[in-house]
């Protein structure tokens, strides 16, 4: 689903302009990127280390999630593209706090 994620996020990038699309648009590509890769780490990891990752790709989530809310607010990308983003982005939420209470 983050992969999803990261290919809508990459086409809303190109699609900004060029004053915000080297800014916001890359910082949220890296952003996704970044959660993607925490996430990995986490199915990978031995389990005294899976909870660290998996504390860092929620706080990836987080920040992922306020970028998003900037470009709807700034009216940057279509709004249902942006809705459609935020409800992965929830249900991303939804099983990475799963996975948490799981090992937890």
């Amino acid at each position: 689903m983050v992969y999803e994620l990261y290919k809508e996020i990459f086409l809303i990038s190109n699609s900004l302009p060029k004053n915000t699309k080297y800014s916001l648009g890359q910082s949220m590509e890296k952003s996704v990127l970044d959660l993607l890769e925490t996430l990995i780490y986490s199915k990978n990891a031995s389990l005294p280390l899976k909870q660290t990752y998996l504390l860092k790709s929620q706080a990836n989530l987080e920040i992922m999630t306020m970028k998003i809310r900037l470009l709807l607010e700034l009216k940057l990308a279509n709004e249902t593209s942006i809705f459609q983003i935020q409800a992965k982005l929830q249900e991303v939420g939804r099983m990475l706090g799963g996975w948490i209470k799981s090992i937890g």
